[in-house]
C-alpha cells in the first residue's frame, strides 16, 4: 500500500492508548538497565534490519500491545522457529517481559517501547511480517470515544502493507460491541479475507493462551471473540 499524507497524519493523530505509566518495581527498572541492550529496539524512524537484530532470517510475528507480556513470552518459547516482535507503551509490562525472557535466555524476541502505528509506518518494511496479533486492545466503549479504537480501515490497510502474502492477522476482544466493529472493518477491508468465511468469528486457537486479563473479562461475563484474517 502506498500511504498518502492524509492517512499517515490521521493514524498518528489518533491515540488508541492512554499512557498510564504506573510505578515500576525495582526489578522492572533494573530490567531496562540490564536487558534493554539485548531485547530492546530503539525507535529510529527508519526501516530496521531484523535479520541483524535476531542474527538469522526467519518468519516474524508482531504482537501489538502485549501488556504484561504473558502471552508473548509463552508463544515465543513454544515457537522457536519464528522471531517475535512486541510493541508496548507501558514501561512496567516491558520490564516484566524482559525479566521473563532473560530468565530463560530467550533469543527470538525483540521489543519496542513505542507507539505501534509509528513503528509500523517507519520501522517495519513492506512484506516483513508473517503474522500480527492484536489481542484485547482498549475497546473505548463510550460511543464518543469509538473513533479512538485502533482497528479502523486505515490501520488495517497499513497492517496489510507490512504483511507477507497470506500473512495472518489475529484479533481478539472480550467486548462484544468491539468484536462487531472489528468484524465490520475487516469484512470491508479489500486486502484481507476471513479464514473461516464471510462474517465468521473463530474458535480460540491453541496458540493464544488464556491470560490474566482474559480471565478477568470472563469472570465479568464477557464473551471472548477471535477473528482470523489472511492477507490477500
Amino acid at each position: 500500500m502506498t500511504e498518502d499524507h492524509d492517512t499517515s497524519n490521521h493514524l498518528r493523530r489518533i491515540r488508541s492508548f492512554v499512557l498510564r505509566e504506573g510505578r515500576m518495581t525495582p526489578a522492572q527498572q533494573r530490567a531496562f538497565e540490564t536487558h534493554w541492550a539485548h531485547f530492546g529496539i530503539d525507535y529510529t524512524g527508519k526501516a530496521q534490519d531484523f535479520d541483524a537484530h535476531f542474527g538469522r532470517h526467519a518468519p516474524r510475528v508482531l504482537e501489538i500491545g502485549f501488556g504484561n507480556g504473558e502471552a508473548l513470552a509463552w508463544a515465543s518459547e513454544h515457537d522457536l522457529a519464528r522471531d517475535y516482535l512486541g510493541v508496548e507503551v507501558h514501561g512496567p509490562g516491558v520490564g516484566r517481559l524482559m525479566n521473563a525472557l532473560a530468565a530463560r535466555g530467550a533469543t527470538n524476541v525483540r521489543i519496542y517501547k513505542h507507539d505501534a502505528v509509528e513503528v509500523l509506518e517507519h520501522e517495519i518494511a513492506p512484506g516483513t511480517l508473517a503474522e500480527v496479533r492484536l489481542w484485547f486492545p482498549d475497546p473505548w466503549h463510550k460511543k464518543r470515544h469509538n473513533k479512538r479504537r485502533i482497528v479502523q480501515s486505515e490501520f488495517v490497510a497499513l497492517l496489510a502493507s507490512r504483511m507477507a502474502p497470506n500473512g495472518l492477522l489475529h484479533l481478539a476482544t472480550d467486548w462484544e460491541p468491539y468484536a462487531q466493529h472489528m468484524l465490520e472493518v475487516m469484512e470491508a477491508a479489500p486486502d484481507w479475507r476471513n479464514s473461516l468465511g464471510p462474517d465468521q468469528f473463530a474458535e480460540k486457537p491453541a496458540w493464544r493462551i488464556e491470560t490474566h486479563f482474559e480471565r478477568r473479562g470472563l469472570k465479568l461475563g464477557h464473551g471472548v471473540r477471535d477473528l482470523l484474517y489472511r492477507r490477500r
